[in-house]
């Protein structure tokens, strides 16, 4: 791999962080500068993070920043409960974005996994 834009786990960052920009235009406006700015910032992290990592051309700093990613994937879970249980989201579009998160996991918790191999092959080279 050697473009950003050809790696997947970006990619899926990269389209939860727009599914996340549309659900908080719903969000009442006094959240503005509470949920919908943390819910921002921690989908934001996603793929920056992914990407960050990527440059950083070693196994153990990509997986680090991988890391970092898939804690805000978790932090931009809990910010999604929260719009739902205080009623500024339906079921719908909870379930419609943590589909997205969900794979988002699953596709960066594979690269992680690929990173980790290609890491240990390296040493036994």
């Amino acid at each position: 791999m050697h473009k950003l834009s050809e790696l997947q786990s970006w990619k899926s960052g990269r389209k939860l962080r727009r599914l996340i920009s549309e659900l908080v235009k719903s969000l009442p406006g006094d959240e503005k500068f509470r949920l919908k700015d943390q819910i921002i910032r921690s989908s934001r992290s996603v793929p920056a993070n992914i990407a960050e990592g990527f440059g950083r051309y070693h196994y153990q700093e990509n997986i680090q920043f991988c890391r970092t990613a898939r804690g805000s994937l978790y932090e931009t879970q809990e910010h999604l409960i929260c719009a739902l249980d205080e009623g500024f989201i339906n079921e719908d579009q909870f379930n419609n974005v943590n589909e997205q998160l969900l794979l988002c996991l699953k596709i960066l918790n594979g690269y992680i996994a690929y990173l980790k191999k290609s890491k240990n092959d390296s040493k036994n080279k």
